[in-house]
């Protein structure tokens, strides 16, 4: 009986070790590394002419990395995308229109490039671009795809700097 007593008790003394925690031994706190470089916003143009993203808000000296992605299967030929941030008050109908002439230049129209702060190139399906803009004043800018009829399908957007 004294046997079975002190097997019972060695028993139980291994399940009460093998249920209890190990001791854990504290590690040094790992600090999160500190966000380098542009905030990246990531726009996706699809064969249905549209944009993801067509509302962007920033702060005054704010960098950011704008990267326009084209998920479509069309070729670029018929459903090419790019970007084209333009300044406040740039007349975005008018821009569209001279842009869909520019067919030597991808669409980017040479006598209103004093209009255009920044561009993507001129995607085919499945490729991307981007681009690093720093707003130094407040304002509206507009962006397109100056892809002809683009626009007028809804291709665009504004970037609220405040």
């Amino acid at each position: 009986m004294k046997t079975r007593l002190a097997l019972l008790a060695a028993l139980s003394a291994l399940v009460i070790a093998g249920c209890s925690k190990p001791e854990q031994t504290a590690a040094a706190p790992v600090a999160a590394a500190p966000q380098s470089g542009p905030r990246t916003i990531e726009i996706t143009g699809n064969d249905a002419m549209k944009f993801n993203v067509t509302a962007i808000s920033l702060a005054v000296g704010e960098e950011v990395r704008l990267v326009l992605n084209n998920i479509g299967s069309m070729p670029k030929q018929a459903m090419g995308h790019n970007l084209v941030v333009l300044k406040p008050g740039t007349d975005t109908a008018a821009f569209a229109t001279a842009a869909a002439a520019a067919v030597a230049t991808e669409y980017i129209p040479a006598a209103l490039a004093d209009q255009i702060i920044a561009h993507t190139k001129m995607l085919g399906p499945k490729q991307s671009d981007g681009i690093v803009l720093k707003f130094d004043a407040p304002g509206e800018y507009p962006y397109v795809c100056s892809f002809p009829a683009h626009y007028q399908m809804g291709m665009k957007g504004v970037i609220t700097v405040k």
